[in-house]
Parts: structure tokens; sequence; C-alpha cells
């Protein structure tokens, strides 16, 4: 599966950097040639020597050799390789990625590569949950780096928590989706994805915001780039893990949801799942509202942007397919018929958000597939069934 297939592997200095030795052999059981680069902790674990005998490739661990450096070796390590990963990925190693520091080879590399990344974090489940790692690899994930893991359980220092090396066969299996998305039916195609709530700050502990959960949107961001394409997925304010693959852009209101999305252009297709809050405080209070005399705060609402209707009619520069959502609680079909006239989408994918309908914080939902062809309804599904048949319906309409 990965004949061919150049893998430029940076081992961290963690105790779980002997893993990586295995993990050289299961990549290159597949068809994958492996080269190595150990920084200066990966090597009080294991050796140069170890690696480069696995991997029938020399191991590179210096920054400043005087022979490999003679020929940039920093610039051509970080450009022959189709894939870098790291593993294990140190709290170190993914602050200097987020902050862009090159002290070393592997930081230097990486800084200068122009490969996708993906990264295999292993560390202690305190450092983990520290805040500042928590941004680092947020911010890796809006620059579009891929992670898989890291795992639960008992700890090399004994303690019990999140911070083991995700299985080896794991990361095996991340790099093969990689690759498979590659040659997907939307390789090469960018796909904008909106997903989540909008919350509209009405003063500094009150919004406005709706119950979506974010899960339809981000499971579609996620099979759309299991067929290959390049997502950005907008989303709004949902504790939702970033499917791999995918650029993430965080926001809190509809103003910041349409800036985000006018920045994500020019795209192929847009879809645009989000449960956008229709109306904004015309003016935010910059202290807690109180109560008036009769009771009632003075509260004057404006609209929010249309995001759906202002991709649909922008003329030059228009995805070439624009989906919309319809979240509706009667009259399902007839009010998303109207509402794609109205937007002059493409496609409006409608759904039942009432009580009874179980799908706005559910797991499954039941959709109709309203286009110029006619509605098209599905059965009631998981979300994850109902993206993966959505992307497929994507590549069919971008490929035709």
């Amino acid at each position: 599966m990965l004949a061919g297939k150049r893998i430029l592997l940076i081992i961290g200095g963690g105790v779980a950097a002997y893993k990586a030795l295995d993990l050289s052999r299961r990549l290159m059981e597949r068809g994958a040639s492996v080269r190595g680069v150990l920084t200066s902790g990966g090597q009080e674990f294991i050796t140069p020597l170890s690696v480069a005998s696995l991997t029938g490739e020399q191991c590179y661990t210096n920054l400043f050799s005087l022979k490999d450096e003679a020929e940039m070796g920093h610039i051509r390590l970080s450009r022959e390789a189709d894939l870098i990963v790291i593993a294990p990925a140190t709290a170190d190693l993914i602050a200097k990625m987020a902050n862009g520091h090159a002290n070393d080879l592997a930081s230097t590399i990486l800084l200068a590569t122009d490969k996708p990344v993906l990264i295999a974090p292993a560390m202690n489940a305190q450092m983990w949950d520290h805040a500042a790692v928590r941004r680092n690899v947020k911010q890796l994930g809006e620059d579009g780096v891929m992670m898989v893991g890291p795992d639960a359980g008992l700890l090399a220092c004994g303690e019990v928590g999140a911070g083991r090396l995700a299985d080896v066969m794991d990361i095996v299996g991340a790099v093969e989706d990689f690759f498979s998305r590659q040659s997907g039916a939307l390789a090469g195609k960018h796909i904008v994805v909106t997903a989540g709530p909008t919350h509209e700050p009405i003063d500094p502990v009150r919004y406005i915001a709706n119950r979506s959960s974010g899960k339809q949107g981000f499971a579609i961001a996620g099979a759309l780039a299991n067929l290959g394409a390049q997502v950005t997925l907008v989303a709004g304010p949902v504790d939702q893990p970033t499917p791999a693959g995918v650029t993430r852009v965080d926001i809190q209101t509809a103003l910041e949801m349409d800036a985000a999305v006018k920045a994500a252009l020019p795209a192929d297709a847009a879809v645009c799942v989000a449960a956008v809050a229709d109306w904004r405080a015309a003016s935010g209070a910059e202290q807690k509202l109180k109560k008036s005399k009769d009771g009632l705060p003075d509260l004057k609402l404006t609209e929010n942007p249309d995001i759906l209707k202002g991709l649909a009619s922008m003329g030059e520069g228009r995805p070439a397919l624009v989906v919309g959502f319809a979240a509706e609680t009667e009259n399902v079909i007839e009010y998303a018929t109207a509402k794609r006239a109205r937007k002059g989408c493409d496609i409006i994918v409608a759904n039942d958000v009432s009580a009874t309908g179980g799908a706005m914080g559910g797991t499954t939902n039941e959709i109709h597939i309203i286009s110029e062809d006619g509605t098209d309804s599905w059965p009631r599904m998981d979300k994850v069934e109902v993206a993966s048949r959505l992307a497929h319906l994507i590549a069919a309409k971008l490929n035709a």
C-alpha cells in the first residue's frame, strides 16, 4: 500500500522512542522507504546505529554536520520526503513547531519543509493537559498538521491518563489513510466546511446561541478529507476533536465565521453545515446588563450576515458547488425547498431538528437532499455514515 512512498521519521526524546524502531519496520513492510532523524533527546533512549540498521539509510542527528550541511542537508531532508512523521512527538518538539523555532536539526527541517506532517504525541498526562501544550496542539491543527493519539492508560512514569504514544499499527494506519486520501476522489480539491453554532454576545456573561453540537459538520469535514480533499473547517464553539487532515479555524460569532470563510476562499466547494445565529445584539454591552424598572433589558437585535447566500451569489470566484443545510422543526421538505430557491445554493440538506427528530445534539440524522434534480430522502443513519454518503455525492458532483 505504501510502495514507493518516502517517509522522514523524526524521533523525539521520550521513553516511547524505542517504538519508532518497530514503526520503521512496519512502514517498510508495506513498501515505504524510511529515513530517520534522531533528536538529542531521542539519542538518550536509542542509538543512530539502531535506526540506520533497521531503515538501511543514514540516520541524521546534527544540524551542524560539516558533511551533511555542506550539501544543505536540512533543506534536502525537508523536501525529499512525501510525508514527515514525528513519533514520539514530545511537548518540546510540539512547542518548537507551533512557535516556529529552529535550533536543532529536527525543528529546522520542520520549519523548512513544504511537505505534510503527522505527529504522534507522547508525554506525561499532566504535560498533555497543560494549557501551553493544548494551545500549541490547537495551533498545529490550524496549521494543517495531522495528529494520531495520544492514547490513555498506564504511562512510563507510573501515572494513568492520556499521553501514551498511539499504538504502532494505529500510526501506520494514519499514514496509510493519508496516502489513500491523496489519491482519493477529491484529491486536489479545496472545500470549506462550516460547523457548530455561533455565540452572539449580549454582555460579558450572556449570549445568543443554539443547541448545535457540531457533530454532523465535523463528520462531513472528516469524510471529505478521507476522499483526498484539502478541507478548511470553520468551527463554532464546540468541544469536538479535529478530524485527521483537516485545517480547523475556531470562531465565536457569525461575523467571525463570515470573515473566516471569505479568508479561506478560493474553494471548489463550500458546505455550510453550521447553525449560524440569525441575529445578534445591535450593540453588545461592556458590562453585565441590569434589570430595568419593568424587569426587562432594552435589547435591540440586528441581522447577522447570510453566509450561505453570500457564497451562492458571489459571482466571480463562487465555489463550483455550494451546499447548505436547513434545520427545520415542521414542513421540512417544503421549507427547505423554499430556502434553496431563496439562497441560490446548489443543494440543500434538510433535516428535522425538532425534539422528536433527535438530530440536534444526537448521533443520528435523517436527511433529504434537495437539488435541481428533485428530492432524495435518505433513511435515518449514523451521522458518520451520512457524512460519508454526502462526501461521495459531493465528489460525484464536482467530478461531473
